[in-house]
This record gives structure tokens, sequence and C-alpha cells, in this order.
């Protein structure tokens, strides 16, 4: 499966960097944690980084009911640009033009609505509990009634997304090769380290969590 490109996910420049293809999108939507939403209220741009996860093809982010992005969307939802990106690593080149960074960013655009339906809102959230921590949803206390309606979930159906990726060594003018610098890539990697319990955990209880590699 592939989303359409359009005109908001399309570029003039560097084409070549742009995929539109579910996998890719999927694959890099689960692997991150964090997503950035911009969105538009009283003709000021905002973004908000938050906690996020995808439900088959839809993402669902969350927040305070008191916050401006969901107060904006409290009825009719808001139109939003979504972005979600994996830094691959560092690239360093013999100019300073040629500096670079290897990366995958997910763009998606579209109008994210409020969900309303209690089970919806319930699964979704289960499921960002779940992607902080595989399970984590029945290692810890659902919400109350008074929490849920402090809650605002919104949902964004994937419709006009791209891929954008950058890979490979830095790009150096023929010209530079001889200079004496050097040039290359710092890979760059995510892994978890060891959990630090709070002082109320008692001893006998179990992780439960993705431990250090």
């Amino acid at each position: 499966m592939s989303f359409a490109p359009t005109e908001l996910t399309t570029s003039l420049r560097k084409p070549e960097k742009l995929r539109y293809d579910a996998e890719s999108v999927h694959g890099i939507l689960d692997e991150a944690y964090v997503c950035h939403v911009g969105y538009a209220t009283d003709g000021v741009p905002r973004v908000l980084p938050t906690a996020y996860c995808r439900i088959g093809d839809v993402v669902y982010f969350h927040g305070s009911t008191g916050s401006r992005a969901f107060l904006t969307g409290r009825d009719e939802g808001v139109d939003v640009c979504l972005t979600v990106t994996i830094h691959d690593g560092i690239i360093l080149s013999r100019s300073w033009f040629h500096h670079s960074m290897n990366y995958r960013c997910v763009i998606a655009h579209g109008r994210a609505l409020p969900v309303t339906d209690e089970v919806e809102k319930r699964d979704a959230l289960a499921a960002l509990v779940d992607k902080l921590a595989p399970g984590r949803s029945n290692d810890s206390r659902p919400p109350t009634d008074k929490e849920l309606a402090q809650t605002a979930v919104l949902a964004l159906r994937l419709k006009e997304v791209s891929v954008k990726e950058r890979t490979g060594g830095p790009g150096e003018e023929p010209s530079d090769l001889d200079l004496p610098f050097w040039a290359g890539t710092l890979p760059i990697s995510s892994n978890f380290g060891r959990p630090v319990p709070d002082e109320h955990v008692k001893v006998a209880t179990p992780v439960g969590l993705p431990q250090p590699s």
C-alpha cells in the first residue's frame, strides 16, 4: 500500500528523498516516541511536542483539555501538520556546506478530530501506554472517569503522508577530497538504560520494562 502524493506531500527540491509507502510510514511511527504537531490558533503558529501511538491508519495523541491545541479542536477538529523524526547519524564533511544529518521523517497533513467515543478513547490511551512500554497498560491503573474527562485525545487519519529520508555519507566536492580534514558519518543509536525505581516500589515488584542491551 502507498499513499498518493499531493501538493502538500511533494517537493520541488530533492524529490528523490521522498517516499510514500505505508510500510516505511508505519515503521517510523512505531519506532519513535515523540511527535511534533503544528497548528495555528488566532493566526499564530504553534508546535506541540507530545507522545502518540498508531492504531492501523490512525495516529492518536493526547493532552490536557485545557491546552490551546485541544481547545482549538474541541468540536470540529483542527488542521495539523504532524511530524516524527528519527536521527540516524551526523554527517561531517570537509566543507561547511555539506555537513548534514541522516534521518527518517514522517510528515502527515490532515484534520485531527477529537475522540468522543469512550471505548475508542480508552483503547487509544491504552495503546499509547503500551507504546511507551509493551504490556504496561495491564501493569498500571487505568484512568478514573475524572482523569478521562481531563484528558483530550485527537485522532489523525493517515491520508496525506510522506517519508523524507537521508542516508549515506557526505556529498563532497571533488576539489575538496584532498583537504586534510576528516569526513564521514557519526552513527546515532538509542537504547534503554537501567530502570531506576522510585522510593515507593516494593522490593519484590517485577520491573516489567525493556532492559538495557
